[in-house]
């Protein structure tokens, strides 16, 4: 006796290709609030290591040329032609940063000089920064006040937190918020304010 044998083409029925779809789906949706959060902290925390490497190069210039030197925020898209010009401005939500020396000769043989700059949210654009405008730092690497900077808006006036910190903060829309604290001392620190800073949590505020 004949038997008929029926072979089935392989692949993927129409049922089976419903459900790996909701399956994925379901993946996929589960998934994407967790990416936007890593997107979303990633871009607050680049911005924040720029400007931590920012206030190190000024103390670090500072003390490499026994000067006091400035730190300032600004939106100067060209800090050389602005700074040659003489209106180069600090605005406390700068986009950019700028370093320049303070002279320190009172005979007048001593002129400023523009030492760095650099661009604070080419890794996120939409990043919003707030904090002083300028701080100065002193020929010890030590913050100090000064009102002649001879960068435009960029007055080093003490802090008026109780403790002497400088904070400067950086935000998202969505409220991920990261912050670079500075004290009078010079130590900079990149925390995030969300936590609370302890001997077993070095990145809490």
């Amino acid at each position: 006796m004949l038997t008929r044998r029926h072979n089935r083409a392989a692949g993927f029925t129409m049922i089976e290709l419903i459900v790996s779809m909701a399956v994925f789906a379901v993946l996929v949706a589960a998934t994407v609030p967790s990416l936007r959060t890593w997107i979303a902290n990633n871009k607050v925390r680049a911005v924040a290591d720029a400007l931590q490497n920012g206030l190190r190069l000024a103390q670090s210039e500072s003390l490499n040329r026994s000067r006091q030197v400035v730190f300032a925020l600004t939106n100067s898209t060209s800090p050389p032609a602005d700074f040659t010009a003489g209106t180069l401005s600090a605005v406390a939500n700068g986009k950019n940063w700028v370093i320049v020396t303070i002279p320190g000769m009172v005979d007048g043989s001593e002129s400023a000089a523009l030492v760095g700059y650099g661009n604070l949210t080419s890794a996120g654009t939409t990043v919003a920064i707030s904090g002083p405008a300028a701080v100065c730092f002193n020929s010890l690497g030590r913050l100090v006040a000064n009102t002649s900077t001879g960068v435009t808006g960029g007055s080093c006036a003490p802090s008026t937190a109780t403790s002497g910190i400088y904070t400067y903060a950086m935000t998202l829309s969505n409220g991920t918020t990261m912050n670079v604290r500075l004290s009078l001392g010079g130590q900079v620190h990149m925390c995030d304010p969300a936590q609370t800073l302890s001997a077993s949590n070095p990145y809490g505020c």
